[in-house]
C-alpha cells in the first residue's frame, strides 16, 4: 500500500499564532502516523508560483492522511491557523513505481 503525503504552500502573517498552531496539530499528527519531511526549510522556486513556506508530511496511506485533515482535532487545530496565514494543500497518494 502506498504511502501518502500533505503538501503545502504557507503563508504565514503571525509567527506567534502559527506556533499555537503547530502545537494544537501534534497530537492528530501522531495519531495518524504522520512523519514531517519537510517543514518549512529553506527552498528555491524555480517554475510557477508558490509561497513562504513549503511543508511535505507523510502519512502511512491515503486513508490516514485525509482522516487527519477530516478529524476534529485537526481542524480544530486548522482553526487556529486560518485567520493568520493563507495556504494550498493537496492530500496526494504516493508513488511506488
Amino acid at each position: 500500500m502506498p504511502k501518502a503525503f500533505w503538501v503545502a504552500h504557507v503563508d504565514v502573517d503571525d509567527p506567534e499564532i502559527y506556533a499555537k498552531y503547530r502545537e494544537a496539530n501534534a497530537e492528530p499528527f501522531a495519531r495518524y502516523g504522520a512523519r514531517f519531511i519537510v517543514r518549512g526549510g529553506p527552498q528555491v522556486q524555480r517554475e510557477g508560483q508558490t509561497r513562504a513556506r513549503t511543508v511535505v508530511i507523510e502519512f502511512p496511506d491515503l486513508a490516514a492522511a485525509t482522516a487527519c485533515f477530516d478529524s476534529p482535532e485537526y481542524q480544530a487545530a486548522k482553526a487556529i491557523r486560518d485567520p493568520i496565514s493563507s495556504a494550498d494543500l493537496v492530500i496526494v497518494e504516493g508513488y511506488e513505481g
